[in-house]
C-alpha cells in the first residue's frame, strides 16, 4: 500500500500553469444543435474540445478516413524500406500501427463512436437523461487564445449548474464533456501549451487518461490504433514520401514538415523533439509549437528529454 501511494506521488503533475482563459457561464440564446465530431459539439457557433483528440472520420476536408488504407499500408512498407524520412526510433513504432492495413478504417469506426458518445452525453447531462424538455444553458471557458485556425472557438464545456446544484457536486460530477471524453476512453488527451487546463485540471486529465489507457476503454482497445493526431500525421508522412519516391526534391524543412511539435511529460518536465514523442506515454503528453518552445521552456521551467 505505501509503495502505490509512493508511485501515486511520483507521477504528479510537475508543470504549474494559471492560464488566462475568459469564463462563459451563459450563452444566452445561443443552445446545442448537433454535433459535427467527436471532439466538436454545435452550439450555434464551432466549439473545438479544448485538450483532447478524438479519431477522424473525415481527413482531410471530407474524405473518409478508411479510404487512407491501401496508402498507410504502403507507407509502412516505405518505413520498412528506409525510404521514408523518419528517424528510427518513431519508425519502429508506427511501423506495427500502420501495416495492419486498416489505420484508416479503425480510425473511422473509432470517430464515429467518439461522436456517437459525444451525442449520447450531451442527452445525458444538458438533457438530465431526457427530463428536460428544453437543453441547459452551457458553461463554457475559453482559451488564452480563443479561436484556432478554422475560426472554432477552444472551450471546455459543461452543462451550467446553479449555485445551489454546484454545492452538493464534486469535482468529477460537475465535469466537463473533455474530461468526460477521456475518461470514457473516446478521446486521447490533446493539451498543447499555452492553452492548458489549471493545474489541478492538469493532474484530474493525466488520471483519467491513465485509467482509461490501462483499463482499455473506447480508441485504446486497439493497441495498434493510431491517436488522431497520429492519423494526421501519417497521412501527412505518406504525402511526403510520395513525393520523394516520386523524384520530387525536397528541403530538410519541407521533409520534416509532416511533424512539428514538441512534446513535453507533464511529470517530469522532460521537453522532446517532435520525433521522439512516443517516448511520453499518451497520457502524460503536452504538445508545445516550436514558435512557444522558448516561452514554454521559460515558464514550464522545462529540461531536456533523453
Amino acid at each position: 500500500m505505501a509503495e502505490n501511494e509512493e508511485k501515486k506521488r511520483s507521477l504528479r503533475v510537475q508543470l504549474f500553469w494559471d492560464p488566462s482563459g475568459r469564463e462563459l457561464d451563459a450563452i444566452g440564446t445561443k443552445r446545442y444543435l448537433r454535433c459535427l465530431d467527436g471532439d466538436t459539439p454545435y452550439v450555434a457557433m464551432n466549439i473545438r474540445l479544448l485538450s483532447i483528440d478524438t479519431p477522424e472520420v473525415h481527413y482531410p476536408g471530407r474524405k473518409k478516413t478508411s479510404s487512407w488504407d491501401e496508402a498507410l499500408a504502403q507507407l509502412a512498407e516505405w518505413i520498412w524500406k528506409g525510404a521514408a524520412p523518419i528517424d528510427a526510433g518513431l519508425a519502429e513504432y508506427l511501423y506495427p500501427k500502420l501495416a495492419t492495413g486498416r489505420a484508416g478504417s479503425w480510425q473511422e469506426e473509432q470517430g464515429r463512436k467518439a461522436k456517437a458518445f459525444l451525442e449520447r452525453l450531451i442527452r445525458e447531462r444538458l438533457y438530465d437523461e431526457g427530463r428536460r424538455r428544453r437543453p441547459r444553458s452551457v458553461f463554457l471557458r475559453v482559451a488564452e487564445e480563443p479561436f484556432d485556425r478554422y475560426g472554432r472557438l477552444l472551450a471546455y464545456m459543461a452543462p451550467y449548474y446553479t449555485p445551489e446544484e454546484r454545492a452538493g457536486m464534486d469535482r468529477r460530477q460537475r465535469a466537463t464533456l473533455n474530461l468526460l471524453m477521456v475518461e470514457a476512453g473516446w478521446a486521447a488527451p490533446f493539451p498543447i501549451f499555452p492553452n492548458l487546463p489549471r493545474h489541478e485540471d492538469l493532474e484530474l486529465l493525466r488520471e483519467v487518461a491513465e485509467e482509461a489507457y490501462r483499463q482499455r476503454r473506447g480508441i485504446w482497445q486497439e493497441a495498434n490504433g493510431l491517436t488522431g493526431y497520429e492519423f494526421r500525421m501519417s497521412v501527412r508522412l505518406y504525402e511526403v514520401t510520395e513525393r520523394l519516391m516520386n523524384g520530387a526534391r525536397m528541403s530538410e524543412a519541407e521533409r520534416s514538415g509532416w511533424i512539428s511539435r514538441y512534446c513535453v511529460d507533464m511529470t517530469t518536465r522532460e521537453i522532446f523533439y517532435p520525433q521522439r514523442y512516443f517516448r511520453v506515454p499518451p497520457y502524460h503528453r503536452v504538445f508545445v509549437r516550436p514558435e512557444d518552445v522558448n516561452r514554454a521552456v521559460s515558464q514550464l521551467n522545462l529540461v531536456p528529454g533523453e
